[in-house]
């Protein structure tokens, strides 16, 4: 995959969000999309295998489009200034857990989980995380784990624990998250190095446990 032509091609779509540049470079545009596509397509098929749950979603039902909706929004710029990916059991507009590609000059990124799923949902996982809380903070907790991710993200965490857990609970805290992700940045420096495809699929495996546990929550519901 041609990294760098992503990341060069993004770097000058910031400086030039307007119809008329990127109408001037849309073969640009193009050779760069289909280098992602070509890596999403490829990305399916090596996490399929890995993680038999994904079954094989059609790459076009895992892209995200770069032309934004500007109808309701301050900032009119018309293309967002990132390539992204959700791939996903059904795609990126999908539930069930997910392995999301972000390219984007000075925030790339990959990430793991669930974002934002319906009420349904939400209650399977947290419901999952109420009887086995210490097999979640194991993986949480795992050194490896840890070092690669972090933390679960926070952004959109709740104050106070659902009313339809006990405010006792000892591990109250994992149940206030509406989004059970993990994200890791991605350096522009290894995004257009060689080794990228072999980074991600590191912290891919490290994952694992993870998104196992987030499939069995929602599949047993």
């Amino acid at each position: 995959m041609d990294t760098k032509l992503i990341i060069d091609f993004l770097t000058q779509l910031k400086l030039n969000n307007n119809r008329e540049w990127f109408q001037d470079n849309k073969k640009w545009y193009d050779a760069s999309k289909k280098e992602v596509e070509n890596f999403v397509s490829e990305m399916i098929t090596t996490l399929s295998a890995i993680d038999p749950a994904l079954q094989t979603p059609a790459m076009k039902d895992c892209m995200f489009r770069i032309f934004r909706d500007v109808r309701f929004g301050a900032d009119k710029s018309p293309y967002k200034t990132n390539f992204g990916a959700f791939i996903a059991h059904g795609g990126r507009k999908s539930s069930f857990p997910g392995y999301y590609f972000h390219f984007e000059p000075g925030e790339s990124m990959l990430a793991g989980g669930v974002y934002q799923p319906q009420p349904d949902t939400l209650k399977l996982i947290r419901d999952e995380v109420y009887f086995h809380s210490a097999e979640l903070m194991s993986i949480l907790e795992k050194p490896s784990f840890k070092d690669k991710f972090g933390q679960l993200g926070d952004f959109d965490k709740m104050k106070k624990g659902p009313k339809d857990f006990p405010a006792d609970f000892p591990d109250i805290d994992l149940l206030k998250y509406r989004s059970y992700i993990v994200s890791q940045a991605i350096p522009d420096d290894l995004v257009v190095s060689g080794n990228y495809q072999e980074q991600v699929l590191e912290i891919v495996h490290e994952l694992q446990p993870f998104m196992a546990f987030l499939n069995r929550a929602i599949n047993n519901g």
